[in-house]
């Protein structure tokens, strides 16, 4: 059984900060939450496949193709600035 000290303890590693109130509401969530799972547990699932999904899913992609990009010298070209082969863009941290 889930009590609120345990409550507070999770909460406290998770760095959640809990009123009374909501440590109170936790506990009796997070206890109706395993009683189902023991539920749950109690069940035969002997004669059940193990699945990844409820429901058949396929992805549909579309084959790779080749294309010609754009060239390199052209985008740095357009490039406001640049360094060598590289783009040069503006500092946005400061170490």
């Amino acid at each position: 059984m889930i009590d609120q000290e345990l409550v507070k303890k999770v909460a406290h590693l998770a760095r959640l900060e809990l009123t009374e109130s909501e440590v109170k509401q936790m506990t009796t969530q997070l206890g109706s939450i395993l009683d189902y799972f023991e539920q749950l547990g109690e069940l035969d699932v002997s004669d059940v496949q193990p699945t990844t999904r409820a429901i058949d899913v396929s992805n549909i992609t579309r084959p790779d193709q080749l294309q010609v990009s754009v060239d390199r010298e052209q985008m740095l070209a357009i490039a406001p600035d640049q360094d060598g082969d590289f783009f040069r863009v503006p500092k946005i941290l400061n170490n």
